[in-house]
Protein backbone atom coordinates (compact mmCIF):
# COMPACT_ATOMS: atom_id res chain seq x y z
CA UNK A 1 0.00 0.00 0.00
CA UNK A 2 2.98 2.35 1.22
CA UNK A 3 4.41 2.20 -3.02
CA UNK A 4 1.20 2.61 -4.01
CA UNK A 5 0.65 5.90 -2.27
CA UNK A 6 4.45 6.69 -3.38
CA UNK A 7 3.31 6.33 -7.28
CA UNK A 8 0.78 8.85 -6.72
CA UNK A 9 2.19 11.29 -4.99
CA UNK A 10 5.02 11.21 -7.59
CA UNK A 11 2.31 11.64 -10.20
CA UNK A 12 1.00 14.36 -8.15
CA UNK A 13 3.83 16.15 -8.17
CA UNK A 14 4.98 15.80 -12.03
CA UNK A 15 4.97 18.96 -14.14
CA UNK A 16 1.46 19.77 -15.62
CA UNK A 17 2.22 21.35 -19.19
CA UNK A 18 -0.22 24.13 -20.81
CA UNK A 19 -2.13 24.17 -23.62
CA UNK A 20 -0.23 23.46 -27.02
CA UNK A 21 -0.29 26.55 -29.36
CA UNK A 22 -3.10 26.69 -31.47
CA UNK A 23 -3.30 28.09 -34.78
CA UNK A 24 -7.15 29.36 -34.68
CA UNK A 25 -7.08 31.13 -38.20
CA UNK A 26 -5.00 31.28 -41.47
CA UNK A 27 -5.21 33.62 -44.54
CA UNK A 28 -3.41 32.80 -47.36
CA UNK A 29 -2.61 35.44 -50.19
CA UNK A 30 -1.37 34.08 -53.20
CA UNK A 31 1.17 35.71 -55.45
CA UNK A 32 2.34 34.08 -58.51
CA UNK A 33 4.18 31.38 -56.45
CA UNK A 34 4.84 32.69 -53.74
CA UNK A 35 2.26 33.56 -50.67
CA UNK A 36 1.23 35.42 -47.43
CA UNK A 37 0.26 33.31 -44.52
CA UNK A 38 -1.40 35.48 -41.81
CA UNK A 39 -1.81 33.27 -38.58
CA UNK A 40 -3.92 33.56 -35.78
CA UNK A 41 -2.61 31.78 -32.82
CA UNK A 42 -3.65 31.81 -29.48
CA UNK A 43 -1.75 30.39 -26.06
CA UNK A 44 -2.11 30.78 -22.45
CA UNK A 45 1.45 32.59 -22.67
CA UNK A 46 3.13 33.56 -19.03
CA UNK A 47 5.44 35.68 -19.56
CA UNK A 48 8.97 35.28 -21.05
CA UNK A 49 8.95 31.60 -18.91
CA UNK A 50 6.53 30.17 -21.26
CA UNK A 51 4.95 31.90 -24.46
CA UNK A 52 4.48 30.85 -28.25
CA UNK A 53 7.46 31.20 -29.99
CA UNK A 54 6.83 30.28 -33.47
CA UNK A 55 5.24 28.79 -36.52
CA UNK A 56 6.16 27.07 -39.69
CA UNK A 57 4.34 25.83 -43.24
CA UNK A 58 4.74 22.78 -44.17
CA UNK A 59 4.44 21.47 -47.53
CA UNK A 60 2.47 17.84 -48.03
CA UNK A 61 5.67 16.07 -47.17
CA UNK A 62 6.76 17.82 -44.05
CA UNK A 63 9.21 19.60 -45.72
CA UNK A 64 9.71 23.17 -43.99
CA UNK A 65 8.55 25.83 -46.45
CA UNK A 66 8.99 28.92 -43.92
CA UNK A 67 9.04 29.39 -40.48
CA UNK A 68 8.19 32.78 -38.68
CA UNK A 69 9.77 33.21 -35.25
CA UNK A 70 7.54 34.96 -32.49
CA UNK A 71 10.66 37.18 -30.45
CA UNK A 72 8.69 38.02 -27.05
CA UNK A 73 5.16 36.85 -25.31
CA UNK A 74 1.64 37.82 -25.86
CA UNK A 75 0.43 37.65 -22.28
CA UNK A 76 -2.15 40.36 -23.21
CA UNK A 77 -2.44 40.10 -26.68
CA UNK A 78 -4.57 36.87 -27.04
CA UNK A 79 -5.44 35.36 -29.75
CA UNK A 80 -2.64 37.27 -31.96
CA UNK A 81 -1.96 37.30 -35.70
CA UNK A 82 1.56 37.44 -37.16
CA UNK A 83 2.44 37.11 -40.81
CA UNK A 84 5.01 35.46 -42.93
CA UNK A 85 5.47 36.02 -46.62
CA UNK A 86 8.01 34.98 -49.66
CA UNK A 87 6.51 31.18 -48.55
CA UNK A 88 7.67 29.60 -52.01
CA UNK A 89 4.96 27.24 -52.73
CA UNK A 90 5.83 24.20 -54.98
CA UNK A 91 4.13 23.76 -58.22
CA UNK A 92 0.88 21.68 -57.59
CA UNK A 93 0.47 22.05 -54.36
CA UNK A 94 -3.07 22.41 -53.13
CA UNK A 95 -2.49 22.28 -49.52
CA UNK A 96 -0.17 23.10 -46.64
CA UNK A 97 0.15 22.89 -43.11
CA UNK A 98 0.56 25.08 -40.38
CA UNK A 99 2.04 24.06 -37.36
CA UNK A 100 2.88 25.88 -34.03
CA UNK A 101 5.72 25.88 -31.22
CA UNK A 102 6.59 27.01 -27.83
CA UNK A 103 9.87 27.75 -26.03
CA UNK A 104 8.61 25.18 -23.05
CA UNK A 105 7.00 22.79 -24.58
CA UNK A 106 8.68 22.79 -28.72
CA UNK A 107 6.29 21.88 -31.68
CA UNK A 108 3.22 21.13 -31.04
CA UNK A 109 2.24 17.55 -32.10
CA UNK A 110 -1.09 18.93 -34.19
CA UNK A 111 -1.28 20.67 -37.82
CA UNK A 112 -3.53 22.38 -38.97
CA UNK A 113 -3.95 21.81 -43.11
CA UNK A 114 -4.99 24.93 -45.32
CA UNK A 115 -6.03 24.78 -48.86
CA UNK A 116 -4.64 26.90 -50.79
CA UNK A 117 -6.22 29.40 -53.03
Amino acid sequence: MKQLFLALMALGAAPVWADAPQAIDVTVTASGDTARFDVTITHPDTGWDHYADGWEVLAADGTRLGMRELVHPHVDEQPFTRSLSGVVIPAGATAVMIRTRCNVDGWSADTVTVALP
